[in-house]
């Protein structure tokens, strides 16, 4: 498979995702909302506002994740969102590449190892990484 198909199939699994599967009982699961909420919701707060539990803690203001494409001229800034997520970016409140504050769980080392089940790690992280992406893409102001 080339490297074009794998991402395609990874973007089609994490548009997928969170859109919504449905479940037993007519809810659904938004993986990018779910992201959010383990990982991000203590600093930036449920609607991503930056006033999480934690907020005031800091020693550094916690951005509202709603303004990114508003302070990006109306563009939601895809690139630095993912460098931020991914630890290429480095963001003082979030921690060094090696101690994020949300672990290791958007690193290979932070994967799942299935025994029974072949899998790719790496794409295994990136597509959790999308579908966070899409949902703080959903929650931007209109």
């Amino acid at each position: 498979m080339t490297n074009a198909r794998k991402q395609a199939l990874v973007l089609m699994t994490v548009m997928a995702w969170s859109s919504g599967l449905a479940l037993a009982g007519g809810k659904k699961l938004d993986i990018g909302q779910r992201e959010y909420e383990s990982n991000c919701v203590s600093c930036h707060g449920i609607a991503g506002k930056g006033n999480g539990p934690v907020a005031e803690l800091l020693k550094v203001s916690v951005p509202d994740l709603t303004e990114l494409s508003k302070k990006n001229g109306g563009v939601f800034p895809f690139g630095r969102v993912y460098e931020a997520i991914d630890g290429r970016q480095q963001i003082l409140a979030h921690g060094t590449h090696d101690m994020p504050i949300w672990g290791d769980a958007y690193s290979v080392t932070g994967t799942p190892d299935y025994d029974d089940y072949r899998h790719n790690a790496e794409s295994f992280v990136r597509s959790r990484i999308l579908a966070l992406i899409d949902y703080l893409h959903r929650l931007q102001s209109k």
